[in-house]
């Protein structure tokens, strides 16, 4: 027999016990606490008969919140960069504080975890959705999303598609002009780790990257690229096997700050000065730029104002949802900038 968990025995009984009492998903106790009609009629009698058994209340607060103007938002993320994240959620909590919106977090293993978060969200009364990269180019996640009618933003999107809402950077502009700046200092050989092979962002800087090198007649040694993971440590062992090479090269564009940081790790270990033997630079001007030495020359993408536009998109089409209205979707492009710190320097003469 199922322990009975009623308010008059000290615990508080959640809509995940209802669903374990019955062996649903707490999505399907959300559908009939909310009585929508997409649920076989023999499990909408399971799951009334557990909400009497258990003595379950709804989230009042929850629930009221879906008849106010206010809105409970989401956040889902599935990102290996903790600098890249902390931005991101400074921006988030930045924007929900001025705007009197809840915040509701949640964490996966990539897009096949993202399912039973986003249940687990909805059942807790969420109104939409923010998705930070790699999470938003994922078109399972917003095939997932529009299954149940909740509206999202992705924010550092590489390919945003027409019909979805997002807040980005041009990756390849931003890639392009780091290169040629690199070109611009007199290097020659230089070197790309590029990031998680699943993520978009990943190849559109690499193509950013050769789009520049090809123009400058340089072309792109395969010697000269390494795989990333967008983490510390896998830019440090790409960059120990790109400078242990015969020939090494000059300049070491990471495609993200991390890894940019571990490669410049793996260059001291070397015995290597940087920016003197080598340049190295990143892409992103998250904390880490700042934190290692020599700071780290990078491409700057507004993260936090990327996070807070996010929040500002997804109220305006929470509030179109609610009344019924179209809500067109928004592709809102920020600036990206180039910041010169000293871990770039012009390439010794003769290299």
């Amino acid at each position: 027999m199922a322990r009975k968990l009623g308010r008059r025995s000290g615990n508080i009984v959640t809509i995940h016990d209802v669903a374990r009492h019955v062996g649903v998903s707490p999505m399907t106790v959300s559908r009939v606490i909310n009585g929508e009609k997409n649920v076989r009629e023999e499990t909408r009698a399971k799951v009334m008969a557990a909400v009497e058994a258990l003595n379950y209340s709804p989230n009042l607060a929850a629930r009221s919140l879906a008849t106010q103007d206010s809105a409970r938002i989401g956040l889902l993320y599935s990102n290996p960069s903790l600098a890249f994240l902390s931005e991101f959620l400074l921006g988030i909590l930045s924007e929900s504080s001025q705007s009197g919106v809840q915040l509701l977090i949640e964490s996966c293993e990539g897009p096949e975890g993202a399912t039973a978060a986003l249940e687990k969200m909805k059942a807790s009364g969420c109104d939409g959705v923010i998705l930070s990269p790699p999470l938003s180019d994922s078109t399972r996640v917003a095939a997932t999303l529009n299954q149940m009618k909740l509206p999202f933003v992705g924010v550092a999107m590489a390919r945003p598609a027409d019909d979805v809402n997002a807040v980005t950077i041009d990756d390849f502009k931003a890639a392009k002009a780091m290169t040629r700046r690199l070109i611009e200092l007199g290097h020659k050989r230089i070197a790309f780790i590029k990031g998680h092979p699943t993520a978009y962002a990943s190849q559109t800087r690499y193509e950013g990257f050769e789009a520049a090198m090809d123009k400058a007649e340089l072309g792109v040694d395969p010697a000269f690229v390494a795989q990333g993971f967008f983490t510390y440590r896998s830019g440090f062992d790409a960059a120990e096997r790109l400078l242990s090479q015969k020939e090494r090269p000059t300049a070491i564009f990471a495609s993200n700050d991390d890894m940019a940081a571990g490669a410049v790790a793996a260059a001291h270990r070397l015995g290597l000065d940087v920016p003197r033997d080598v340049t190295i630079v990143g892409f992103d001007d998250t904390a880490m730029a700042s934190s290692v030495w020599p700071e780290l020359t990078t491409v700057r993408q507004p993260i936090a104002d990327m996070a807070g536009m996010a929040v500002r998109l997804l109220t305006d089409a929470i509030r179109a949802h609610r009344s019924g209205k179209p809500f067109e979707p928004v592709r809102e492009i920020r600036d990206f900038s180039l910041i010169e710190r000293q871990s770039s320097a012009e390439a010794a003469s003769g290299t």
